[in-house]
């Protein structure tokens, strides 16, 4: 009975992030317009592009192959799944026992580097530019962001999302500045990894129209959803319901898990809108951060 009850809750998050995605990225665009003294498109307006895009048949060049018409498909799948992985309102779901940091981060590589590729292979200028975008952003996050997962797992002695939750939230790692370092790193990779993204993107959908386009949209707000989970669960490991709890408790961790995303959604565009974030500089920040929390965390165990 459990295991349906969590196979429930994990349907329930599914639908949850597909929802929603669209509309935290709204907000957002919503708040930048404001802060540039313009109205701004509505905050539904992401749901009624996608909307518009699928009644849409696809187009592709001539030269087109069927991996770059399959690319969108896959590259939405692999973000999909890591979506899946990261815990909203409830831990404990059916598939926590994977909700591992690694294997997120591998999946959400796979569907950028899918993507590239397929720019690359539409043989475009401004698609070859997207590509190329892409791979760059991927060189300058996963190392900072293997670092920071790293001094957390050594932390929390785990990599899981659940158990790390779980850790924190339990109070048994304490303020410390390892801690305080790898929390800062991720915010700044995640501040720069949405920034970034949207000028590669640009470049890697020029080429799609329709439906596939549509899922390239979809993929992408549902990227930038799953990273303000993920931030929320590891900067605020609070409110999260269990999966085999009552529906009130799934109530009462929904709306945790939208004030915090809400939260940070906010913190996210007033930060953009305030300053020009130069992503090349920020992600060197990152690194430093990542390896300052590695290097305080080993000294502080004796074996620096």
């Amino acid at each position: 009975m459990s295991l349906v009850i969590a196979l429930v809750v994990q349907l329930l998050h599914l639908l949850l992030m597909l929802a929603m995605a669209p509309v935290a990225l709204g907000v957002s665009r919503r708040i930048e317009a404001r802060l540039a003294d313009r109205a701004g498109a509505p905050v539904m307006q992401p749901w009624r592009d996608l909307i518009r895009l699928a009644r849409k048949q696809a187009a592709f060049a001539g030269s087109a192959s069927g991996v770059f018409e399959l690319a969108p498909s896959f590259a939405f799948a692999a973000t999909l799944v890591a979506a899946l992985l990261v815990p909203s309102f409830a831990r404990g779901m059916a598939a926590a026992a994977l909700a591992d940091v690694v294997p997120i981060a591998g999946l959400l590589l796979l569907a950028r580097a899918v993507m590239a590729l397929a720019a690359i292979e539409s043989g475009t200028a401004l698609g070859g530019l997207g590509g190329s975008r892409a791979m760059a952003l991927s060189v300058a996050t996963e190392p900072a962001l293997l670092l920071a997962v790293f001094s957390l797992a050594l932390l929390t002695g785990t990599t899981n999302l659940d158990a790390m939750e779980r850790v924190l939230r339990g109070g048994a790692v304490g303020a410390r500045l390892p801690l305080l370092l790898a929390l800062a790193a991720l915010c700044v990779i995640a501040v720069a990894r949405l920034r970034a993204a949207p000028m590669a993107e640009a470049g890697m959908a020029h080429e799609y129209s329709g439906r596939p386009l549509a899922l390239l949209l979809w993929g992408a707000a549902l990227r930038q959803l799953l990273w303000l989970g993920l931030l929320g669960n590891l900067l605020l490991p609070w409110g999260l319901a269990d999966a085999t709890g009552t529906p009130l408790s799934w109530l009462v961790g929904l709306v945790a898990w939208g004030a915090k995303v809400g939260a940070l959604t906010v913190a996210l565009a007033l930060w953009q809108g305030a300053r020009a974030v130069r992503p090349a500089e920020v992600f060197l920040v990152a690194i430093l951060l990542a390896l300052l929390a590695a290097a305080f965390l080993f000294a502080s165990q004796g074996t620096a």
